[in-house]
């Protein structure tokens, strides 16, 4: 039975908002720092280590204990200083959340926290999901939101896309095993400039996301 959960949950139907957000890609774009396959892979790789450290601390406390909640979401708050990463976590956690209370009535009280990653782990912890699988699927719905957003951009083909999210695999594997049991205190920002760069998509001149 979770397995189809889990499928479910991985389906790009399944409406959390990711795809309204590039993750700082659309900034990056215009911005000439990412012009090509090579570019767009290591940016990818990036956001995923990113993931790791910036995510996976937060999502594994509050999935250890949900009633860590408030703290741990003002936790995320205080981490976030870059407002279009704090308010887009903010969008996708009140978004998990109401989609997965309307998804499983009864399985999931109201929360409360705002931002993504926390979230994730309490909501996952509600409905029984692993704390290695919900893990897996943050990453992995991290790097398939960066590739989905670059085909949207005119950056990658389709297939080209699914290629690279392919090769992705032992980047997500490496973090997985890296920061799946991170405590709080290894909460990091491990890429700088791409947050510099998601920190001016409100001042671009067209944007096709929010983030």
């Amino acid at each position: 039975m979770m397995m189809w959960r889990l499928l479910q949950l991985a389906d790009s139907a399944f409406p959390t908002g990711a795809f309204a957000h590039s993750g700082g890609l659309e900034a990056a774009m215009q911005a000439r720092e990412v012009t090509c396959a090579e570019e767009l892979r290591r940016f990818a790789q990036g956001a995923i280590w990113q993931a790791g450290f910036g995510a996976l601390p937060l999502l594994r406390a509050a999935h250890e204990d949900p009633s860590a909640l408030p703290a741990l979401d003002a936790r995320a708050d205080a981490f976030l200083v870059n407002h279009v990463a704090n308010r887009a976590s903010r969008t996708q956690g009140r978004a998990l959340l109401a989609t997965c209370r309307r998804a499983f009535p009864g399985e999931v009280p109201e929360l409360a926290a705002q931002h993504l990653a926390p979230l994730w782990g309490a909501v996952f912890k509600q409905l029984g999901v692993p704390l290695l699988d919900a893990q897996r699927l943050f990453l992995w719905g991290a790097a398939r939101g960066m590739l989905s957003a670059a085909v949207r951009l005119g950056l990658a083909g389709t297939h080209e896309a699914q290629a690279m999210l392919s090769q992705l695999a032992g980047t997500l594997e490496e973090v997985l095993t890296t920061c799946a049991a991170l405590e709080l205190e290894a909460l990091a920002q491990t890429a700088p400039l791409a947050d510099l760069l998601q920190a001016t998509h409100d001042r671009l001149y067209s944007r096709l996301f929010q983030s």
